[in-house]
């Protein structure tokens, strides 16, 4: 079959691989090569995940007695935490990467100076609310070209930036984030399993490409990953989004096989590999 004897290679730059050490991460990503889009190499600042958050947030009030249980029971519907949402969206601006945070009122600013250390430009900021809460909303590009982010190491280097200041500046975020577990002050009380929570489904986009979409659990250096699986069977990711929902990564990519949407047999084979990468270690381990 044809489509199984394609070359393997990726158009998006060097693969790197995400090691998380227990007490403080640092992820340090090496110099990029953007093979594909003609980029000279950019380094930028790595990334720390301090798992010594405020302790404030690890103390818990002693339980009430039933009488101010009762009165404080309406209390603590409000202090519901809502679940933090971090997108990437490479496809409603032709010229910027919009990067959209729901969670707290503290990243603003603090988060445009950690994003600019990343050699990135705001070209624009936006706050609003809604039901779902406040929205910080930047859309920015590369200090060095003034063109969208096109690299998915640095697009994931943003990813945990965000995360990393929501964990630092919102601990009561890390109970719903799951890197939370290893970096947070409070680690979440539901885990996800990440058989079931994995999700893959492919759909046609018109005669010039189609559209894959991906759910999984959330890990650092998971959008990577991702695009490493993609482009190593020669297919193109042409734009996407790439959203953390609590505990969850969802991922939308526009891909296409030499300039025309993938076929059903291809589609089978992009499939299967992302669910054979994808599964947990231990599963990769009895099958052989």
């Amino acid at each position: 079959m044809a489509v199984a004897t394609v070359s393997l290679g990726s158009s998006f730059g060097l693969y790197k691989n995400f090691k998380a050490i227990e007490k403080e991460v640092s992820f340090r990503i090496a110099p990029l090569i953007m093979r594909s889009f003609g980029l000279g190499p950019v380094e930028f600042s790595c990334i720390t995940f301090k798992r010594s958050l405020s302790s404030s947030v690890s103390s818990f009030m002693p339980k009430a007695s039933s009488a101010a249980a009762a009165e404080d029971a309406s209390s603590e519907e409000d202090d519901v935490i809502p679940k933090p949402v971090v997108i990437i969206d490479q496809d409603s601006d032709p010229n910027a990467t919009i990067i959209e945070i729901t969670f707290g009122d503290r990243l603003g600013t603090i988060l445009m100076n950690a994003l600019k250390n990343l050699g990135l430009n705001v070209v624009k900021g936006n706050v609003y609310l809604d039901s779902y809460g406040k929205h910080n909303k930047f859309a920015i590009t590369k200090a060095s070209t003034g063109r969208k982010v096109d690299d998915p190491e640095l697009l994931e280097a943003i990813r945990l930036t965000v995360i990393n200041n929501l964990l630092e500046y919102h601990p009561e975020s890390s109970a719903q984030l799951s890197m939370g577990a290893a970096f947070g002050a409070m680690p979440p009380s539901e885990k996800v399993d990440v058989d079931l929570a994995t999700h893959i489904r492919i759909y046609d986009d018109g005669p010039e490409q189609s559209l894959l979409k991906v759910e999984k659990a959330d890990r650092p250096g998971l959008l990577v990953d991702l695009v490493k699986i993609i482009t190593d069977i020669n297919i193109a990711v042409k734009s996407g989004e790439f959203d953390t929902e609590g505990l969850l990564a969802k991922g939308k990519f526009h891909v296409s096989y030499n300039g025309k949407a993938i076929t059903r047999p291809l589609q089978q084979v992009l499939a299967n590999s992302l669910r054979y990468f994808l599964r947990r270690p231990t599963t990769e381990e009895a099958s052989f």
